[in-house]
């Protein structure tokens, strides 16, 4: 690594956060905290990652928000069960037809909360835990400084004891180690577990699908530098694993909007990839869009 780099690891990085639930709260001097969960068909995990946030609630989160990105499943009742309020992204910025992607859903969270800290957990997380939220506020809390906070973790494949973290270790770790260098201390740049200041999170665009995570990334580090990124471990993470032809896609989504930051021009266009039917290899594309919400201050202020 960059000798730039070692520091800001060996300053940045918090292998294990110990922060207590009552020392963040005196550390919130005023400040919200929203914890936001994008859920899209979701109904046998939300309910879960709810319940282990759930009991922060009135004390150091202020919101509880899960935004619906049109399950057709009881995602939306399981949440609503768990304690959660649940918001439908139709709902959220109604002026603007919604786009397919997580992107797209986080984006729609900001104009559906208002705490000043901003808390992103997936909503396929299997034994989720407490100490996520806790562990991702730490550094916001210590450091004004800090914009965003990356978690890190183990990411077991199909939920054995390792492996995981296919299209973070095959695409994105090459492409910032290549792209922005001094980006490669993150962990998991790819992780959907991640808080961010409010000011930071509105005043960037965000890429409407896969390509939101390390978007915000390296936004982040060109606005405010290295100092004002932070990661945190948080031990193991289990969640649903992908087919490789879906990482194909989430990849492309990926490495465009990476490019697209970083000053490369790449056209936009279909993937093709090869499935097996009958016996036979035949071709099968998918739309791969590249494209960024602007930011959300702007739209506050137009609408």
């Amino acid at each position: 690594m960059l000798p730039s780099v070692e520091a800001w690891f060996a300053s940045h990085t918090w292998q294990q956060p110990s922060w207590t639930v009552d020392e963040l709260v005196a550390l919130k001097r005023g400040r919200t905290v929203s914890v936001v969960l994008p859920a899209l068909d979701e109904e046998e995990t939300v309910g879960d990652v709810v319940s282990v946030v759930r009991p922060l609630l009135g004390t150091l989160v202020d919101e509880l928000v899960v935004v619906d990105s049109g399950s057709t499943d009881r995602t939306a009742e399981v949440a609503a069960a768990a304690g959660a309020r649940v918001v439908h992204r139709e709902d959220v910025v109604p002026w603007l037809e919604p786009v397919p992607g997580k992107g797209e859903v986080l984006w729609r969270s900001l104009a559906a909360t208002t705490g000043d800290l901003v808390v992103f957990l997936d909503s396929d997380l299997v034994d989720p835990e407490t100490g996520f939220v806790t562990a991702l506020l730490g550094p916001l809390l210590l450091d004004d400084g800090v914009h965003l906070v990356k978690g890190f973790y183990r990411r077991p494949l199909r939920l054995e004891s390792s492996g995981g973290g296919r299209v973070t270790e095959l695409v994105a770790r090459p492409l910032l180690n290549t792209l922005r260098p001094e980006l490669s201390g993150v962990v998991q740049p790819l992780g959907g577990e991640y808080a961010a200041t409010r000011s930071f999170l509105e005043s960037v665009p965000f890429a409407a699908g896969y390509g939101v995570e390390i978007g915000l990334l390296l936004d982040v580090h060109r606005l405010h530098g290295l100092a004002a990124l932070a990661q945190v471990n948080l031990g193991v993470r289990k969640h649903r694993n992908r087919s490789l032809l879906q990482l194909g896609v989430m990849s492309s989504q990926i490495m465009g909007t990476a490019l697209a930051r970083c000053g490369v021009v790449a056209d936009s266009g279909p993937l093709t990839q090869f499935v097996q039917v009958g016996g036979e290899w035949l071709p099968d594309s998918t739309d791969v869009v590249v494209a960024d919400r602007p930011p959300m201050v702007h739209v506050v202020e137009e609408s």
